[in-house]
């Protein structure tokens, strides 16, 4: 037992059948279940702490810490079966907009909501996750830089169509602005991948907003791999 209750079933057998052995058999299981109990315990806790490090309070996806992580992992797999990373970096347009019109509970109603839909449209391998603000970000395994391109247009299109009520009120319709990258063809390192997707997210927001930029290819680079492009 613990403070949260039974964490498990230990059962142990006594190999004598004298009482008084038994009867100090009986006190060291007691103490050992309790030990055990409070270890069980820790590590849940342990996993819980962990979880927390890695996902955003608010919208429940993954946090930048774990972004990095996940894509620098990813790369290099991408790498070793030659395949290529999309990167999607996105955000809502006119956010500060929601909070000066509707007060920040509504812009939080409108982040959530964009995390539901980003959480609903991807695959099972993709890591979507909070990149920090208003900013979200998605990791597509195993897709070229025009499968990003495809998914970002999907997404833009589903974003225009969400309806999100606060107080019983429409808040409008939402926007966003989206920039594609990819492994390996912008770079080989994670901080070179985010900050292109990061560089085509800028130029799609000073292009008009509502749309979708993809990152320029560079001049001059062979890229052999043959991308999975999204179905």
């Amino acid at each position: 037992m613990s403070q949260d209750g039974a964490v498990g079933v230990l059962h142990m057998q006594s190999m004598t059948s004298m009482l008084e052995a038994f009867e100090s058999e009986r006190l060291l299981a007691a103490t050992f279940a309790e030990q055990l109990a409070l270890s069980v315990s820790n590590l849940k806790l342990q996993e819980a702490l962990r979880q927390q490090s890695r996902r955003d309070a608010l919208t429940g996806l993954f946090n930048r810490r774990h972004l990095e992580e996940s894509l620098e992992r990813e790369m290099r797999r991408g790498a070793r079966a030659n395949q290529p990373v999309a990167a999607v970096m996105f955000d809502l347009d006119h956010f500060k907009t929601f909070n000066d019109t509707f007060g920040h509970e509504a812009g939080d109603s409108v982040l959530r909501e964009i995390a539901t839909l980003l959480s609903r449209s991807v695959r099972a391998e993709d890591i979507p996750c909070r990149f920090g603000g208003e900013e979200f970000f998605l990791i597509l395994p195993a897709t070229s830089l025009e499968g990003g391109q495809i998914w970002a247009e999907r997404l833009r299109s589903k974003a225009r169509e969400l309806t999100v009520l606060h107080n019983g009120k429409s808040l409008g319709m939402i926007t966003i602005s989206v920039g594609v990258a990819a492994f390996p063809l912008h770079g080989s390192s994670v901080k070179e991948v985010i900050a292109t997707a990061d560089g085509a997210l800028y130029e799609a927001k000073e292009s008009g907003r509502d749309r979708v930029v993809v990152a320029a290819k560079p001049a001059g680079i062979d890229v052999t791999m043959r991308p999975q492009v999204l179905a």
